[in-house]
């Protein structure tokens, strides 16, 4: 076995034929499972710095770039930077990697993702983690994201970065020192040629929430897709102080779905980070319990759930909730 922290860059292409990047954390010889980690709106593979090495000890963790992000190519029309496109682009990873099953863990963004993937692929799909993302999206918490989205960031050194995302996500990650922040710049910004500091993503990821009012009206319910998720292995984190996932969205999850396995991380916002000790044993115990793959029956009966939503989907049946 190679070091846990090893990892190769690789690509693949999405279909409309970007060249998107991942790390592939090859773990074990022959590794029980295989983990796609999917970032955040602004984020990169780079978060998950520390939660894939530690991952990397039993399992293969692939993260992903997700288009306009980290090494990723940036997308020629700016109406692509949308979930459908992003849940596409993740498929075609799984057909390029031959993967037949996998487990997802996704923050925020690549939460709704993993969702999704979820409801529309779930023979392919053994269990999903949910950091800090519900079937709705709290507006507070979608209004201050995308006017942070479309402003960027751009300064003079890693030390004027980290002050500037302290400013910024201050409230998130109250107990953070200096050197915790400055650790936090290096996963979401990047240096440029001149020694100054930039954010690591395409600013038209903005585009398709219009303006932050228009943002913070405009989340669709995920209920429906969630809701299919009813005989898979789930874990949902929230943050105690999450502007985005409420508590009472939190509650309710667990009302709709009572086999979901919950963890609140205290101290944190929007998002924690798998560093904090009782997340990281809430991933470590729930990915311990999942199979390695489904049997005959549970995959007929999938398939079938799976037909039947796609169908509706389709025709635009899915019930209200």
């Amino acid at each position: 076995m190679a070091d846990a922290g090893t990892y190769l860059d690789k690509t693949y292409l999405s279909p409309d034929g970007l060249r998107l990047a991942v790390r592939d954390y090859p773990g074990p010889t022959v590794p029980r499972l295989t983990i796609v980690c999917i970032p955040g709106l602004t984020r990169n593979a780079r978060d998950f710095d520390e939660l894939a090495p530690h991952l990397a000890k039993k399992y293969r963790v692939l993260c992903v770039d997700l288009r306009g992000r980290g090494k990723s190519e940036y997308a020629k029309d700016a109406m692509t930077y949308q979930p459908p496109v992003y849940v596409r682009d993740v498929a075609a990873l799984l057909d390029a990697f031959q993967l037949k099953h996998v487990a997802l863990i996704g923050t925020s963004l690549g939460g709704i993702i993993s969702v999704v993937l979820g409801a529309v692929m779930p023979r392919r799909v053994l269990g999903i983690v949910m950091n800090d993302i519900g079937p709705e999206v709290d507006s507070t918490g979608l209004t201050r994201i995308a006017e942070f989205v479309a402003r960027g960031y751009a300064g003079p050194s890693w030390d004027e970065a980290a002050n500037a995302l302290q400013a910024v996500d201050g409230k998130i990650y109250p107990d953070y020192t200096h050197a915790d922040w400055l650790k936090m710049a290096h996963r979401r910004f990047i240096e440029t040629s001149d020694g100054s500091v930039k954010h690591d993503y395409d600013l038209n990821i903005a585009k398709p929430f219009g303006n932050a009012a228009q943002a913070g009206t405009a989340a669709t319910s995920l209920w429906p897709f969630f809701l299919q998720l009813k005989d898979m292995p789930v874990l949902a984190l929230r943050g105690a102080i999450s502007d985005v996932l409420s508590p009472e969205t939190f509650t309710r999850m667990k009302e709709r779905l009572p086999h979901i396995a919950q963890c609140i991380v205290p101290d944190r916002g929007h998002t924690p980070y798998y560093d904090e000790p009782i997340a990281q044993e809430a991933v470590d115990d729930f990915l311990a319990q999942l199979p390695a793959q489904l049997t005959a029956g549970e995959g007929l009966r999938r398939g079938l759930r799976q037909i039947g939503f796609l169908l509706r989907l389709k025709f635009g049946k899915l019930p209200a909730v």
